[in-house]
């Protein structure tokens, strides 16, 4: 009974061990797992052994004890031997059991070894190979790196050189456009400096005046129909600047004068621009009657001095050079009214006056063709006469061409009749008389009615 106690205790133990053992062993690689497993199936399969064993004790001492107890008389003795007979078995059993235990152990002892040794020549080799395999990789990151660190700054290199070439070319670029806009504006400063000095010259003014009205006349009318310096009233010393010659009234009559006088007054103009630039109404109020007087004297001076029906108009222009006067003009209130009524005087700008240029022009131009109206009917006259000449002249000339159309007609019938004869000359024999190689005349107009039809 001692026996089997120690021997459960011997094979929890083992079982115990081996337990041990195994959880020890479920850290290492897949391969210890898998044997590990294996193991704990065999020491599973000997714990099945032992609980048989143990339920076959267990049986056995049922057994005993019920013939203990049945055969309690039947002596000591047998029942001793009995005992020592199954303790004997049992150890011997048990002996077994544990030499298949330990040989098992060893055999997974060698297993555990040899797959240590495994994974570990495994685990060498791969560190070996991933280590090998990551210098590898190192050298080649290295390579590329540098490759692309040279790529890159030779890229940057040309960029940064194009980019500070293209910027020093712009700004070369800009500078010499400075200098030129410094140069130009130089001239500029020289030209509004001359044009200033110009329009401060109350003659050089007026001069300037004078030539940007011959200017636009020259451009719309002839020589003859305007004039220079023009003394328009007789046994007079006042000779206006510009005069359109109009016709007089009949052939041969003196021309009517249409004068026209070239006023710049500057300063009243800017005095009024820069009161209206600055906002004060009460010296744009000032500056407009200022103006206005000047104006009128200026009307004033050119009804006494140039105008004197029936040797000129009953009206004057007063051109103005620069459009914002004649607008200011224009803007003043009745003083356009006053000009034209009581001093027959009207004001025009450098457009207004090229419009009233052209409409003279038109007027020229119509009366030219009215004083050779006649001319041109007898011409018209000459060409109908002339064209009925030619009428008959085109009218023989047909006549003579359908001749001469009928006489070729009649030639090439003759040839066609020659050039068939000849055709048929080698089926003649040689007696014929060679007259009969023309036609006929009835033949011959046979074949002319053939071709009329």
């Amino acid at each position: 009974m001692h026996l089997i106690i120690v021997a459960g205790v011997v094979a929890l133990v083992i079982i115990a061990f081996l337990i041990f053992a195994i959880i020890k062993l479920r850290d290492s690689s897949s391969a210890m797992d898998t044997a590990a497993r294996e193991t704990l199936v065999r020491l599973q399969l000997i714990e099945a052994q032992l609980n048989d064993t143990e339920k076959d004790i267990n049986e056995n001492l049922t057994s005993m004890r019920k013939e203990q107890r049945e055969d309690a008389r039947s002596g000591r003795e047998e029942q001793a031997k009995g005992i020592s007979s199954f303790g004997d078995a049992q150890a011997k059993r048990i002996k077994e059991i544990g030499d298949l235990q330990r040989e098992s152990l060893k055999s997974f002892s060698d297993q555990l070894a040899n797959m240590s040794k495994l994974n570990e020549d495994k685990l060498e080799a791969m560190r070996s190979t991933v280590e090998k395999k990551l210098d590898e990789l190192q050298k080649n990151n290295e390579t590329k790196l540098e490759a692309i660190r040279k790529t890159v700054d030779e890229q940057l290199h040309t960029a940064l050189e194009k980019r500070l070439g293209e910027a020093f070319k712009n700004v070369s670029e800009r500078l010499e456009q400075v200098h030129q806009g410094l140069g130009e504006m130089k001239v500029l400063t020289d030209g509004v400096g001359d044009l200033k000095k110009v329009l401060s010259n109350v003659k050089v003014r007026g001069t300037w005046g004078e030539m940007q009205l011959h200017s636009l006349l020259e451009q719309v009318l002839t020589e003859d129909q305007y004039a220079e310096n023009v003394a328009t009233i007789p046994n007079s010393t006042e000779r206006v600047e510009f005069a359109i010659s109009l016709p007089g009234a009949g052939e041969g009559k003196t021309p009517v004068w249409l004068p026209i006088d070239s006023k710049f007054p500057l300063e009243d103009y800017q005095r009024l621009v820069t009161a209206s630039e600055e906002g004060d109404v009460d010296a744009v109020a000032l500056c407009q009657k200022a103006l206005r007087t000047r104006v009128l004297n200026e009307a004033k001076a050119i009804r006494d001095k140039y105008i004197e029906p029936p040797y000129t108009t009953d009206f004057g222009i007063l051109y103005l050079p620069i459009e914002g006067l004649y607008a200011e003009i224009l803007r003043i209130d009745g003083l356009c009214d006053t000009l034209s009524r009581e001093y027959r005087v009207v004001p025009a700008g450098p457009t207004t006056i090229t419009a009233l240029l052209n409409s003279l022009q038109m007027g020229f131009r119509t009366l030219a063709i009215e004083k050779r109206s006649s001319e041109v009917w007898i011409l018209l006259g000459k060409v109908k006469t002339e064209f009925d000449k030619f009428g008959r002249a085109l009218a023989k000339t047909k006549q003579r061409i359908e001749m001469a159309g009928k006489d070729l007609e009649q030639a090439e019938v003759r040839s066609r009749a020659i050039k068939r004869t000849l055709r048929d000359v080698q089926e003649l024999p040689c007696k014929k008389n060679s007259s009969n190689f023309l036609l006929d005349d009835s033949e011959e107009e046979e074949e002319k009615e053939n071709l009329e039809e």
